[in-house]
Parts: structure tokens; sequence; C-alpha cells
């Protein structure tokens, strides 16, 4: 198991303070936030992308090569890269790039986002998410396994004779992550593929979750590429943590019951009951997260 850090990059005004910090601010926080996930020992930071505020990261191979001279050991991943809007061959270049520069430190999550606007600003239509994510991910695979593509498809103009530069380091491409909340589909496009599925369960109760992994890892096996518990499995999950636990609750208790994206609902014990959710001493920490694997 590895154990790591994600951010989408969210720029939040503290419900408690009414402060919001800059966009340098975040920016800044998220090198050191990763440099000192390196420090302790965790295995993995990954950086989301959006083209909208209240986020800045629009372009994470630029912090991720940053961060990729300023750390040694640190997996570097996204979370996610928008498959669906971007073009797969200026994927397929960025990061063949970033994991030249990071020695190989690279992993890459795919998602369609949260943000339905993105798609007309990129020239297409939020109705064809999930065929987007299709294509554009075979394109992908066929791009850094081959080394002259001859493509046509629906979503982008035809290649003819195309090879995409740098190809990847020592011939093998970075490991794919197949990121999603709700979509079976995305769960059979990690599975056909043999890649890792990252159930993104930050605000879902654990059955849902436990129903995404099961069907991921029944249809792994189903193509051919190992038994099911060979599977990769990501999830994601949320933590307040202090030295005492009765500290961690009491601190962020106003924060959860005033912020856009928790308050004025589930009260806090509901939420972290029902959700990855968890708030309290490290311990209370190390046993919860240890127990998303059953």
């Amino acid at each position: 198991m590895q154990f790591g850090i994600f951010t989408v990059s969210d720029i939040t005004t503290d419900p408690t303070t009414g402060r919001t910090p800059s966009e340098a601010e975040r920016i800044r926080a998220v090198v050191a936030i990763a440099k000192k996930a390196e420090e302790v020992g965790l295995d993995v930071f990954a950086l989301g992308e959006h083209h909208n505020p209240p986020f800045f990261s629009s372009s994470p191979t630029t912090t991720l090569a940053y961060l990729a001279a300023q750390t040694s050991t640190l997996q570097l991943s996204t979370s996610t890269t928008l498959i669906t809007t971007n073009d797969p061959v200026k994927i397929a270049e960025d990061y063949a790039m970033l994991q030249h520069l990071a020695g190989g430190r690279v992993d890459l999550m795919l998602g369609r986002g949260n943000t339905g606007p993105v798609y007309p600003w990129f020239g297409q239509d939020i109705r064809n998410g999930i065929p987007l994510a299709v294509e554009n991910y075979a394109l992908l695979r066929r791009l850094w396994t081959e080394e002259v593509v001859d493509w046509s498809g629906r979503f982008r103009t035809p290649l003819q004779g195309f090879t995409s530069t740098p190809r990847p380091l020592d011939g093998v491409p970075p490991f794919v992550w197949h990121g999603s909340i709700r979509s079976p589909q995305i769960a059979e496009q990690a599975a056909y593929y043999g890649d890792g599925f990252f159930s993104n369960h930050i605000f879902w109760p654990k059955e849902h979750t436990q129903r995404m992994v099961e069907f991921y890892r029944s249809r792994f096996e189903h193509h051919g590429h190992g038994s099911a518990d060979q599977a990769i499995v990501g999830l994601g999950g949320q933590v307040f943590v202090r030295r005492n636990s009765q500290d961690a609750v009491a601190e962020f208790r106003p924060y959860f019951d005033n912020a856009p994206v928790y308050g004025h609902g589930p009260s806090l014990e509901d939420f972290s009951r029902e959700t990855p959710l968890t708030v309290g001493s490290p311990q209370q920490v190390i046993e919860r997260t240890l127990g998303f694997r059953d």
C-alpha cells in the first residue's frame, strides 16, 4: 500500500475567519506540502487540473516538474488530468517530458473533472464525456506504445505517420489511473486496459465505493490481467488531525459547519460516519484509513 496527499488546487475562503488566500500563497503552500509529504515519508503527491476560479492549477505539469527538482523519492501524480478536454497528443508529450525530468517518478490519473463549462471552453460537448474519455485514452496509449501512429476518430483531426516526442522513459509509459466517483464505464475502461482504478469516494458512503471496486476487480480478472485481488485500487479521503481527538473536533467543527462543501447539511458526526472524513488523533486516522482496505 502507498499513502499520499492529493489536492484539487482550490482557493477556499476560511469560513471561520473570512480570509481568502491569494493564488501566490496557495501555490507556495502546495509546494511546501509536497516537500513535507516526502520529508515525513509519504509516498505520493498528486495535483489536480482546473481552468477556472476558485482553482489555480491549470498546468499541473509545470508545478510537478518544479516539485520533481525539489524532491528525490516522492511519486508525482495528477488528480486528475482532464482526458476529455485535453488533446491526447499534448498529454502524451507533456507527461513523457515530465517523466524524463522526474526520473520516472510520475503517474497519471485521468478523469472528466467536475466543471461542466470546461467542455465548451475547449471545443467539446459535455454530453460526450464518456465517449471522449474512451477515445482519447485509446489514442494516448497508442502514442506511448507505438513509434509511428496512423489514427482517425470522432473527436480530433486524423494523424498520419505521427511520432510523439519525447518517447516514454526507457520505453515504459507512466502508470495510469482512471479516476471516477460514480461511473462504471470508467471502472470498465481501467479494467479493460489493466490500469489502476481510483475511486474518489470523498463524499460517498463506503457501500457505493465497494460496489464500484468489486465491479472493477471482477472486470480486471475477466479481461485476463490477473486475479481480481491483483487489480490496483486507489481511494480518496480527507482527514483533520491533532494530537488529541477532542482538540481536532473542536477546531474543525466551526470550519465544517460553515464550509461551502460541508456546511449546512449533515452534522460532523453523521458526515464522518457516512463518508471517509476522519477528524481525530493520529491513531484514529491510521485505524480508519487502514480500514478502507477492507
